[in-house]
Order: structure tokens, then sequence, then C-alpha cells
């Protein structure tokens, strides 16, 4: 089959506001000047993946409930800008919202509106399996109305990815994601004990691969070989804000995938265009390109002094991690 595109995206589209905070956690005041501004832009997880997905030169359509109002439209200008394709299906709770602390680190966080989601509200079956038999693969975002999505691009034959975000391992919303998917990313950030959560992905659902992101120290890659630790890469600028990191390597990631790559080299590029990501503010939306991208990657598994990377000497079977 020659699909019209490379990746569908489900869910994911909102708007943020971005604010710069002198510090965080932010001290208890009765106001903060705020220097840097407050911004209120279109870009959350499903929009960052899809924007970085395209600018490494995959075909791609993203689809997601979208609320008939200002926010609605900031998200429908974000994709018409960049070219992207995107159908928004009527949400009648809104676009989805949320704020975003920037401490001066780049470290954030994030406050999510859970009022823009009614419980009546679905991406249409029929409209899915149809952008699904035109896909190769398909990126599920955990937000409302994809779980039900997930057993139509089953049925449709592509594979799946998802990201968990911070899961502790237990809440329940993400386990049909986590459980569903053949590519299973999540963050090492609430997990006490990463290794078994990834394990228990593996035995109990679908995924042949697991990664579970560190932040600075990296990343962990589980498949059926083992586990092994990805070093992180360092950005070539200074880290400004971590927005759209994990996005950001998961974008790099699907590109190794899809591009044939073993995943230990997809998970270089995605530690690339993760670092990469920190080094551009929350308030312009931008991604690696291709180019940038494998002549990063060149360079980090070049032999010689101060070459490294997730395929260099950094790489390795690990302790577990989290113990």
């Amino acid at each position: 089959m020659n699909a019209t595109y490379d990746v569908l995206v489900l869910g994911g589209a909102g708007v943020d506001t971005i604010v710069y905070v002198p510090e965080l956690p932010l001290p208890w005041a009765d106001s903060h000047l705020i220097e840097r501004g407050i911004e209120a832009r279109a870009g959350q997880t499903g929009d960052f993946v899809a924007l970085g997905l395209s600018a490494l030169g995959l075909r791609t359509h993203h689809l997601d409930l979208v609320g008939d109002d200002p926010f609605g439209d900031l998200v429908r200008a974000f994709h018409r800008d960049r070219g992207l394709p995107f159908t928004g299906v009527p949400a009648t709770a809104g676009t989805k919202r949320a704020v975003n602390l920037v401490g001066p680190d780049g470290r954030r966080l994030s406050l999510y509106d859970g009022s823009r989601a009614a419980a009546a509200d679905r991406l249409p079956g029929e409209l899915v399996g149809s952008l699904a038999s035109s896909s190769r693969h398909a990126h599920v975002s955990i937000t409302h109305g994809c779980a039900e999505a997930l057993p139509v691009l089953r049925d449709a034959g592509v594979t799946i990815s998802t990201d968990l975000h911070d899961w502790d391992g237990e809440n329940p919303h993400h386990e049909p994601f986590a459980y569903g998917a053949d590519l299973v990313f999540v963050s090492c950030a609430a997990l006490g004990d990463p290794e078994r959560t990834m394990r228990r992905i593996m035995e109990r659902g679908r995924a042949g691969t697991v990664v579970a992101t560190a932040g600075a120290e990296g990343a962990y890659l589980l498949t059926a070989d083992g586990l092994v630790r990805v070093p992180a890469v360092a950005p070539a600028g200074p880290v400004v804000d971590s927005n759209g990191a994990g996005d950001a390597f998961a974008a790099g990631f699907l590109f190794g995938r899809l591009s044939g790559e073993d995943p230990l080299r997809c998970a270089l590029y995605g530690a690339v265009a993760g670092a990469y990501a920190c080094t551009v503010p929350a308030t312009r939306t931008e991604a690696i390109d291709r180019a940038a991208l494998l002549r990063e990657a060149a360079r980090l598994t070049a032999p010689g002094p101060g070459a490294g990377g997730a395929q260099g000497p950094g790489a390795g079977r690990v302790s577990p991690p989290g113990r």
C-alpha cells in the first residue's frame, strides 16, 4: 500500500500560556513581576510531535478534538501556517488549555485544565479508520477521546506509539495506552523503579520497545535484547526551556524507526532532537530539521576524540535504573 501519510498523530492539540517565573518552586507572594512577559500560544504534545515529524520530512496528519473558540483558532492557525494537515473534530468543552511556569534553568511546571473534556466528545471511528488506513503509523496522545480510537487503529493494521509522559505506573487512565501500543515512551519523573514499569509494559501489553526518558541523565531503552542506557546529548546552546523536549525525542525516535534504523540509532535521533528543543524558548515553536539531525548524529558517532552519543562509548548495558 502506498500510504498518503507516514504518521497519523491523534490528540494533544491545545493552547499553553507560558509564564517565565524567577524561580521554581515559586515563592508565595501577593504578586510577582514577570520580566519576560506572558504569552498564550498553540502547541501541546500532539502539536509538537506533528511539528517535529514534519520538520524531519515525514508526511504527517494531526487529528483531534478542538473547540470553536479563540483558542481553537490558534490551534488551526498553528497548523495552517506551518503546512501541517489538521482535522479538528468539534469539542463541546472547548480547546484544551494549560499554563506552563518556566524557571530560569528551563524546568517546567504545567497546570492542565481538566474541565476541557466532555464525556460525550469522541473522535469518530470512521474518520479515525479512514485516516489510519492511509497512514504507515499512528502516534496516540493520552488526551481525552484517544483511548477509544486504539481498537480502530489496530483494526486498520497500523503500528502504534504513545507517550505516557509522567505516568506513576499506577494511574489507570494510562493503561489502555501503555498496553495497547507497539512502542511506548514514558518519563522517569514519577517512576520509583523505571525498569520495573518498563518490563511490566512489555509483559502485559503489545510493546516490543519501551523508552523511559530521564532528562539530563539520558534515557533507558528496553527491547527483547535487554535494557540499554542512552546517554544524553549536550545541547548546542544554552538550555532555556524544557517544554516540548519529550515530544521532540518521540519525533526523532519515530523518524529513525520509520527510516528502518535499529532502536539504538532511533534513540540517538531522539536524544539529538530533544537536546535541540531545550535550546528553543517555549514561546517559539520550532523543531530540528532532518539535515541538522543527521549532521549532529553523524558527528556524535564519528570515530575519534570527543565522539560518543547513543552508539558511541557512552551507551551500554546498565544496572536497573531507580534502584
